[in-house]
């Protein structure tokens, strides 16, 4: 074949997608079902408004407040992990304010791009994932965190990513279970949400039904090379070869990468999610709850309370702490969310690199080999475009995005 894609989450169905559509012949395998990882439950944002990258200055004392305490939306579980502290010595060497400038304008690209990709998406016959461009409202508690959130979108406006500010009467009429006492909020209109897991699964049936050999329950156990290419993929259910590899596997890439010696600094952050049923008056566009760190997001009728962000390793084990904080924290900004104290809990890990910013590019190490991972929480966001680049790589196509800030040979 042309190009096998490791990996069955958004980054990799998407990718798979436009090589397709480029007459490549593709393969994808994926280890478990598609979107098993964190495609499925997550809180289903395209935001340009997250165009500040997660290492940015401030963001380490803050951590260091929050970072030992269970119950926080930041929490670093405690074990010796060498990989874990180069990670963090990494993370802290990037948050400056010169070079979050430097990259903002990258990420900005990124996600119009996405939103323009998703409105295209969103025209395929049969393929429905309830795309709604209503924006997303930022809601703030207190004048001090939303002073911080009018810095930052400050910040956002001068690189074309618009909003506005509301004021507390506003926001009632807006979200009317809102709280009283909120300090403000943020409207970014260019925004946009859908639901995850009806987008991925969709699009994977749909390139399926287009001649792309999509496996599930194949998990690759390592490789065959010869100087700078990989000759084979070895999986439990045989050998795969192809002309070029991508390699999209989210928080398992690093383990996978090793199997290639190489080091990709990629820390698994586990992120939860609580869905029931949708409320009546519960919002019809999205919010960021600032101060407790959780989205919520309407997704047909269900409303999905997501958020919290733990540095445990390869854990999918469920902290009900974790779970109760987000509840908690939802609840100090909105009445009426008795519904999640019986919602369906997911929790997904999110592959965070220690410049906030995506792995995207060749492999210094093999001629055929792309990288595609690192994505963290905008995973979603930045699925569709991260597709669209892999596939103008493979092809030697030149990208309209300035890619270099993404390079993986940059750690």
């Amino acid at each position: 074949m042309d190009v096998l894609v490791l990996g069955g989450g958004i980054v990799g169905v998407c990718s798979a997608h436009y090589l397709a559509a480029r007459g490549k012949s593709v393969t994808l395998l994926e280890r478990g079902e598609i979107a098993s990882g964190c495609s499925a439950g997550n809180a289903g944002f395209v935001c340009p408004s997250h165009s500040i990258p997660l290492a940015q200055p401030g963001v380490i004392a803050k951590g260091l407040k929050w970072m030992f305490d269970p119950d926080s939306p930041f929490y670093i579980k405690p074990r010796f992990s060498p990989a874990l502290f180069s990670w963090l010595w990494k993370f802290r060497a990037a948050c400056t304010e010169e070079r979050v400038r430097r990259v903002m304008t990258v990420l900005r690209d990124l996600h119009c791009e996405s939103v323009e990709l998703f409105d295209e998406l969103s025209r395929t016959p049969g393929l429905a994932f309830g795309w709604t461009r209503r924006g997303i409202l930022s809601l703030y508690r207190t004048g001090h965190a939303f002073e911080g959130g009018l810095k930052e979108s400050a910040a956002l406006q001068e690189i074309g990513v618009p909003s506005r500010s509301l004021t507390p009467e506003e926001i009632a009429a807006r979200v009317p279970r809102a709280r009283p006492g909120l300090a403000g909020a943020i409207h970014f209109p260019g925004d946009a949400h859908l639901d995850p897991l009806a987008f991925v699964r969709g699009l994977a049936t749909h390139v399926g039904s287009r001649g792309v050999d999509v496996r599930t329950g194949t998990e690759v156990t390592g490789f065959a090379t010869s100087g700078r290419r990989i000759t084979a993929v070895r999986t439990a259910q045989g050998e795969f070869a192809a002309d070029q590899i991508v390699l999209a596997a989210g928080s398992w890439s690093p383990s996978l990468a090793r199997e290639l010696r190489l080091r990709i600094p990629v820390q698994p952050a586990k992120g939860y999610s609580i869905t029931f049923p949708r409320p009546d008056g519960a919002p019809s566009v999205p919010l960021l709850l600032a101060e407790a760190k959780v989205g919520v997001t309407p997704i047909g009728d269900r409303l999905r309370l997501a958020g919290t962000l733990e540095l445990a390793g390869l854990d999918l084990t469920i902290n009900e702490r974790r779970v109760e904080a987000i509840r908690r924290g939802a609840g100090t900004f909105l009445d009426g969310l008795e519904g999640a104290a019986t919602g369906d809990v997911w929790r997904g890990l999110r592959p965070c690199t220690p410049d906030g910013l995506p792995i995207l590019g060749r492999s210094p190490a093999f001629d055929n080999l792309i990288l595609a991972t690192g994505h963290a929480m905008i995973g979603v966001s930045l699925g569709p475009v991260t597709g669209s680049l892999v596939a103008k790589i493979a092809c030697g196509e030149a990208t309209d995005i300035d890619l270099s800030v993404l390079k993986p040979e940059r750690f």
